[in-house]
């Protein structure tokens, strides 16, 4: 079957619940809690073993250990003469100024946008909300695949919520609610469609079908031979955002991104690129490069440990003022010293009048998305895309 129009989508959300049609088969500053961590209850356990224990959680999780130390972060307020930013101008070519050396690492973006060529693949209809598995151009001949959730009872254009999933073999399929072994703290798309958001829960490239982490890092450099695996991921948030704005019940003026642990780190990049994200929630995704794994080859690889790299993510996070950005820390990937980032662009944000809007929750219960996470991220996009800001 061809592609379908974008109405389609909307249309085929109006059959009865429980209706399950398949329409294509082709293709397959800081806010802090401090709530103390439990010790293991077993007496047997040493030291050694809780260290161990933790250790593995990290390497399941695809993190590594962070530093336990806030960076001394160079201000991003004073440009290459040496000249301190003290009006929005300034810093508008300033931001111009990080922007062009980010992408001096990352490599430059297509200039020319392949049309999505958006097909359903399946139709699920829920009491509450319609699931959709479809699939869209990124490139020319990529495509990507996820999962739509649509919001059955509301009416006219909504805000909207792309989800970025966690490192899981089960990729989209767990945060839209389809795999009941998967942690139901972390249904994120399921969450937030009951809260009345159309949500996007697309697939990360690494979980791509015929290659492993490594390997489909590899598909993208041999395409791309000046991107990072983190590029990739970039384009792919850029090309959500169209996805998004495609659909008719949207409003393009409300569009967010929340993500964790992988998706974390997609948050922080999608907000500093594309700036129809008007609000993010970075959960646990290490902001610093020295917090967790970003040297692996499917995020930026190597280059960051060269003698000679200075960049940091309080760069990063620049780029993303004056927009809403939340990030929770679970002292895991991120802890306190996460709010060296959130203190080094809070001059950026009050110098475009919008101090309030970028804030750090550290609920020091691991690498989790427990309920206390979860009642400040949809409080948080609430405010933000609840009622558009003009």
């Amino acid at each position: 079957m061809g592609s379908l129009r974008l109405a389609e989508i909307a249309a085929s959300s109006r059959q009865p619940p429980g209706a399950r049609t398949a329409l294509s088969a082709s293709a397959g500053v800081r806010v802090r809690a401090d709530k103390a961590v439990r010790a293991p209850s077993h007496s047997s356990w040493t030291w050694l073993g809780v260290l161990l224990l933790i250790a593995l959680s990290y390497c399941a999780s695809g993190q590594t250990a962070p530093a336990k130390e806030s960076p001394q972060l160079p201000s991003i307020m004073i440009n290459a003469k040496g000249q301190p930013i003290t009006t929005p101008r300034q810093w508008r070519k300033q931001r111009e100024v990080l922007r062009t050396e980010w992408l001096k690492i990352l490599g430059e973006f297509p200039k020319k946008k392949a049309p999505l060529k958006t097909e359903i693949l399946e139709t699920e209809h829920l009491p509450e909300f319609t699931r959709q598995h479809l699939r869209y151009q990124v490139e020319d001949s990529l495509f990507t695949d996820g999962c739509l959730l649509t919001p059955r009872a509301a009416r006219g254009s909504l805000p909207a919520v792309v989800v970025f999933h966690p490192t899981t073999p089960l990729q989209a399929r767990g945060v839209a609610g389809l795999e009941p072994s998967y942690d139901v703290e972390k249904w994120h798309g399921v969450q937030l469609v009951q809260r009345g958001y159309v949500v996007w829960c697309p697939r990360n490239y690494i979980n791509t079908d015929g290659a492993d982490w490594k390997g489909n890092a590899q598909r993208v450099r041999e395409r791309h031979p000046d991107w990072t695996g983190m590029t990739r991921m970039v384009w792919d948030a850029i090309r959500a955002a169209d996805f998004l704005e495609s659909l008719p019940n949207v409003d393009r003026q409300r569009i967010g991104c929340l993500g964790h642990s992988l998706g974390g780190k997609e948050v922080l990049y999608a907000m500093a690129f594309d700036e129809r994200y008007r609000a993010g929630v970075s959960s646990e995704g290490g902001i610093g490069l020295r917090f967790s794994n970003w040297d692996s080859v499917w995020y930026l690889g190597d280059q960051i440990n060269q003698p000679g790299f200075t960049r940091e993510h309080h760069e990063m996070l620049a780029l993303a003022a004056p927009r809403a950005f939340l990030l929770l820390a679970g002292d895991s990937a991120d802890t306190d010293a996460s709010g060296a980032f959130i203190e080094a662009v809070q001059p950026v944000y009050a110098l475009l009048g919008a101090a309030e809007k970028v804030r750090l929750l550290n609920h020091r219960q691991g690498h989790r998305y427990p309920p206390e996470a979860r009642a400040a991220a949809e409080e948080f996009l609430d405010r933000h895309l609840k009622k558009a800001e003009r």
